[in-house]
């Protein structure tokens, strides 16, 4: 009975083979794997009843007629691997038992022992050359055991295989001549009937042949050789050496082995005799079952193979497990058994596993990494004549079928290898391996010689799969209710699960096949997705036309940003032409009316909605703004994310446009200023404490203040710089900067003067304060100390500009101290003019000035100190300073300014004249040498002058005691020599004030009227030499000085001095000044 187990099938194209294709993980969009526990059903196969219970009485049979020693890790007990199968062919109990007993009736095999000889290594030199000329005679003893208990326990045999094993079942090998290593690697195929008390013998012998003495003497190499010449002497010519020998019983071999084996002596004399290399197999001859007698081994074994490994697949699946590509135990023992006693060869058993994984992973789930190993195996083996017709053409139908169901599974690996699923890369990557190793066989390059490379048909597969793909999204986003408005919502969700797969591609998919193939999938769908989406996309925009609704005007902005998006994965390609995207801002075009409105209407309706809300409170300590302005800030944000959203390509229109949203945020902010001040009003309307509407006000500054900062942002979140960049060829020049620029400074301008009006309000409220206590300064007892007057002002000021501080942002606080200061100087101003004459009103005010300066520096945490310090300030403070001084301060005052006028001076247009001075602290006298005048006037009608020179101690309170002195009056002389020495005593404090000097008057004398004026010159005392210290000077230097003259538009000091009309020494003081610089007015400069 001959029955074919295979199903020879044509061959159609590859891909539309693999359309045929069915597997139980790969499913459409449209019906998903449904999600249940019932347990897994075992699945069909292609063997017919009858096929099934031959291949089952094949695999009985096999176990039945075990031979030899389990191998490590197989099962040992007949009764499990029976069972086993009995789970494995799904074959009820009754039917497991008659079937077995069939089994059992059937006739047995032939057992046979296949042994080969592989190689010896150190065996015994018997010849006179220190070698030996082995060979081997090998057999089975049958019916007489190896003594021994234990297995593998060995006796040395006296007896020889020529002496115990029958001539026609004794085996010879070859002889290997002259060697101690010898190699023969043949193969004998041993029968025997009764495992149990049979023994494999080995002998190894030394061939000896008849040669003469001569002849032995010429390989005679060390006396070793002598002594076998004389032993060989006296046995008998030809007689062959014995080696060693190998004694083994059947029942300890394991089904396979292969090992080194010691050869035992006949005698003691050399116990080490080398040892010998030796393989064996239990296989069976003439096996009785109906498969064994029909088919082939391989096709047997492989069906065998494919029925197991269906089973552990399946069984796996029913626990809700994956398949590790591991076998159990069992199947491991039976199908290693079938092959051993099948004689299967490596290869074959190789195409066998290939065959039937391939077959099998085509209809179940498992590791793709399985096939590895054979494909391993088989090109490792490859010879193309060892296999017959059918067999090549089976083979190469298993490389197509396999490359075929491959390239549909990456066709549709979106859905077939999810990411939800972690291992999914991993396990493309295995099939990917799979393929590109089965493609570079040479069994394949020989079979399938027409086959396109890998690489082409797996970008075919790639491109049909993402096209399909796409058109499955595109159905699955099918809206129900048919509209325009659907449709552009439809189109959006497609838009985004295309991005999120070029997402995947990019960051896994693309990894794997350019690893595996160096194909750029992301590349390859970007291009194929770009142009079914553009046509859509234009479809899509023409239908809706050039009149834009609100909700459609949204709904086309959505889809122009995920295209702007999406053209943004675009990856670097090679110029091929344009892409189907370029460009498709122009499609949007008639939108953007509608998309600027929206912007701005929401912004409007949040700003409106932020304002009504807002009770006017600070957040916090920390932010002194309210709710609004937060709400604001998010509001502005907004439509700067929408500008960057937009980012409109043509340089021109995006100009146009950012215009309009400069435009829009200015008159926001301003809607806001409007609004937040209504808001105040309402709020305060019912208020009877002041205290909380001027709580509200500061808010409300604080927002405007908030408000200001978001719009000087404008230009950075808008980025105007790279605008600029890209319309710099499109505008004229300083276009950009009369209109964006112009637009954010009257926006900041206007923010400005509310913040200011808010802030002059603020202002106004306490200047009131300000002005009223200063003038209570004026009214204070005079007894009471300045200190003290001031308090109330300072306590008055401390209250309201912590409060202010507390309740206004930095920016805010500082403009109120600045308008604060401004005023309260021009207040001081005011009064201190009003209460020149009045030394005890200034003092006070004197005081007052200095703490109101402490007061609003705070440390420097209110105004800085270039900011106190106006003009205004310098003046009023120097106003001050002399209107609260004495008399007498005020003189001294004006000579420390005429000495600092001295110092200053460097012309002598007025002349100069030259003294030494000197003190002597010892007799406490100043010693004054004037020697001479230089380049005087001429004050006379002669053209010349009769000058003389009058020296003072001033001021003359300081020096009450000391009458003035002169010099010897010189006619005609502008350059006159007076060489005269003055000693005025004096002691040295009074010389060491400020102010204190020596006024050097230079006069014209006039016989007739009054001496006329040619100059003064100060000399301070402080400077002279022997005032500063204990020892006597010197040689006192010449100094010389410049002559000047009074100020023309009169001394203020004067002026303060003249207006205390009861002092009769600042009268006499000034009415002297009066007169030098009345004489010094008649006189023009030279």
């Amino acid at each position: 009975m001959t029955t074919h187990l295979s199903h020879q099938q044509g061959r159609p194209p590859l891909l539309r083979q693999a359309i045929k294709i069915r597997r139980r993980r790969v499913r459409d969009l449209q019906d998903p794997l449904p999600q249940t526990t019932q347990e897994v059903e075992a699945q069909p196969h292609h063997f017919s009843p009858e096929e099934r219970d031959l291949l089952y009485e094949e695999a009985l049979y096999t176990v039945l007629h075990r031979l030899g020693q389990p191998e490590p890790n197989h099962v040992k007990e007949a009764s499990e691997l029976l069972w086993y199968l009995q789970e494995a062919f799904q074959v009820q109990p009754e039917e497991h038992q008659r079937m077995l007993q069939r089994v059992r009736e059937l006739e047995k095999p032939i057992f046979c022992l296949k042994a080969t000889v592989k190689q010896a290594k150190g065996i015994l030199g018997k010849d006179v050359s220190g070698f030996s000329d082995p060979y081997c005679l090998l057999g089975i003893e049958q019916g007489v055991g190896v003594s021994g208990g234990s297995p593998g326990s060995r006796r040395r045999q006296k007896a020889v295989v020529r002496h115990t094993i029958p001539e026609e079942q004794t085996h010879r090998t070859q002889v290997i001549s002259q060697t101690l290593n010898p190699v023969w690697d043949e193969t004998f195929i041993l029968e025997f009937e009764d495992i149990t008390n049979a023994s494999f013998h080995l002998d190894m012998w030394d061939l000896d042949t008849v040669e003469s003495v001569r002849q032995k003497l010429g390989e005679l190499t060390d006396l070793h050789g002598l002594r076998r010449i004389f032993k060989e002497a006296r046995k008998d010519k030809g007689q062959d050496d014995f080696l060693g020998n190998v004694v083994l019983r059947l029942q300890d071999l394991r089904c396979r082995e292969d090992h080194w084996y010691p050869l035992e002596p006949c005698t003691e004399t050399y116990p080490d005799r080398g040892q010998c290399h030796l393989q064996f197999q239990f296989i069976h001859k003439r096996r009785a079952t109906v498969a064994s007698r029909s088919q082939p081994s391989y096709t047997v074994h492989l069906h065998l193979l494919q029925q197991l490994v269906s089973h552990e697949v399946t069984q796996h699946q029913a626990g809700s497990t994956s398949w590790d590509a591991s076998l159990s135990a069992q199947a491991t023992t039976i199908l290693f058994l079938h092959a051993t006693q099948k004689d299967l060869s490596d290869f074959h058993q190789s195409m066998a596993q290939w065959l039937a994984y391939s077959r099998l992973y085509q209809s179940l789930e498992f590791p793709s990494s399985c096939l590895l190993h054979p494909i391993t195996s088989i090109e490792y083996q490859w010879i193309q004549g060892r296999l017959k017709a059918e067999q090549r053409e089976e083979l190469a139908t298993s490389f197509t079928s396999l490359l075929a169901y491959g390239l549909s599974l990456i066709r549709k690996f979106r859905s077939v290898f999810p990411l939800s699923v972690s291992d999914s890369p991993a396990r493309l990557q295995s099939l990917l391996r799979v393929l590109v190793q089965m493609c570079k066989m040479k069994a394949f390059g020989e079979l399938c010689p027409n086959s396109a490379p890998l690489s082409q048909l797996v970008s075919e597969a790639l491109r049909t799969g993402t096209v399909e793909w796409f058109h499955l999204k595109q159905q699955h986003h099918q809206p129900m209710v048919q509209g325009i408005l659907e449709a552009g919502k439809a189109l959006l969700s497609l838009v985004q699960d295309i991005m999120g797969d070029l997402h995947q591609c990019r960051r896994t998919w693309n990894k794997v096949f350019h690893n595996a193939l160096k194909i750029d999938l992301f590349s390859m769908a970007f291009l194929e997705l770009q142009w079914l989406v553009a046509k859509r996309v234009q479809d899509h925009t023409v239908a809706v036309g050039s009149l834009v609704s609100p909700e459609m005007g949204e709904s086309l902005f959505q889809l122009y940003v995920s295209l702007k998006e999406l053209c943004q994965l675009a990856p670097t390609l090679p110029s091929d032409g344009p892409l189907a995207l370029d460009g498709f801002h122009r499609w949007f075009q008639p939108a953007i009316p509608s998309w600027l409105q929206k912007t701005y209407s929401v912004a409007l309706e949040r700003v409106q909605r932020a304002v009504q809300m807002d009770t006017l409170v600070p957040l916090g300590e920390l932010t002194k703004h309210s709710t609004s302005a937060v709400d604001l800030s998010t509001c502005f944000a907004q439509i700067s994310h929408t500008a960057r959203q937009l980012d409109w390509p043509d340089p021109e229109e995006a100009f146009m446009i950012t215009v309009k949203f400069v435009e829009d945020t200015c008159r926001l902010a301003l809607v806001y200023c409007s609004l937040i001040k209504a808001r105040a009003r309402e709020l305060s309307a019912g208020q009877k404490d002041q205290g909380q509407a001027a709580n509200m006000l500061c808010v409300v500054v604080n927002d405007m203040e908030q408000l200001r900062l978001i719009i000087g942002k404008l230009p950075t979140q808008l980025a105007w710089e790279a605008l600029e960049q890209r319309v710099g060829a499109v505008l004229e020049q300083g276009q950009l900067q009369n209109t964006l620029h112009a637009q954010l400074q009257g926006a900041l301008a206007g923010l400005s003067h509310e913040i200011r009006t808010g802030v002059r309000t603020l202002a106004e409220q306490l200047e009131v304060g300000i002005a009223t206590h200063i003038q209570k300064l004026m009214g204070v007892k005079e007894s009471v100390l300045p200190e003290d007057a001031i308090l109330p002002l300072m306590k008055f000021l401390e209250v309201e500009l912590c409060y202010m501080n507390t309740n206004l942002v930095q920016e805010n606080f500082s403009s109120l101290l600045t308008l604060l200061w401004t005023h309260t100087l021009t207040v001081l101003v005011e009064v201190a003019t009003s209460q020149r004459n009045s030394s005890l009103a200034s003092s006070r005010l004197k005081v007052a000035l200095q703490n109101l300066e402490i007061c609003f520096h705070a440390r420097g945490f209110g105004l800085p100190p270039e900011a106190l310090h106006t003009a205004t300030f310098q003046a009023l403070q120097r106003d001050l300073e002399l209107q609260a001084a004495s008399s007498r301060e005020l003189i001294q005052k004006y000579f420390c300014s005429r000495i600092q006028q001295q110092a200053e001076t460097t012309s002598e247009h007025l002349g100069a004249v030259t003294v030494k001075v000197s003190y002597r602290a010892s007799e406490q006298k100043l010693r004054v040498e004037l020697l001479s005048a230089s380049s005087l006037l001429p004050l006379d009608s002669n053209g010349s002058s009769d000058p003389f020179v009058q020296l003072t101690l001033e001021p003359r309170h300081e020096f009450p005691e000391l009458a003035p002195r002169e010099t010897q009056k010189h006619k005609k002389d502008l350059h006159p020599l007076f060489d005269e020495t003055f000693e005025f005593l004096v002691p040295a404090e009074p010389c060491q004030k400020d102010g204190a000097c020596l006024l050097l008057t230079v006069l014209d004398h006039d016989t007739l009227g009054t001496d006329d004026l040619e100059g003064e010159a100060f000399l301070p005392l402080c400077e002279v030499p022997g005032l500063t210290g204990y020892e006597e000077p010197g040689e006192a230097p010449q100094t010389r000085l410049p002559l000047t003259y009074p100020a023309p538009n009169g001394d203020p000091i004067l002026q303060l001095l003249e207006s205390r009309k009861g002092d009769r020494e600042a009268q006499a003081f000034v009415k002297l000044r009066r007169q030098r610089a009345k004489q010094a007015s008649q006189h023009p400069e030279r």
